[in-house]
């Protein structure tokens, strides 16, 4: 499955989540090491999901980006 990541740029550090997986989240002092722990933090979601026997949520959030003058 492919779900959609939010990355966002704090002061010191990048954070990421999962709309699609409420509660998956990470952060690194990088994008590139909040995007590897993303991608770990999801298979461990999905992990606890499936052991529990719920239904593994199927991806549907999307993006896009809207232009304005400021």
């Amino acid at each position: 499955m492919r779900y959609m990541v939010v990355v966002e740029e704090g002061p010191t550090s990048f954070g990421a989540y999962v709309p699609d997986l409420p509660g998956c989240v990470a952060v690194g002092e990088s994008k590139q090491e909040a995007l590897q722990l993303i991608h770990e933090a999801i298979e461990f979601h999905l992990e606890d999901i499936k052991g529990k026997g719920t239904a593994v949520p199927k991806p549907h959030s999307y993006s896009e980006f809207v232009e304005v003058h400021a």
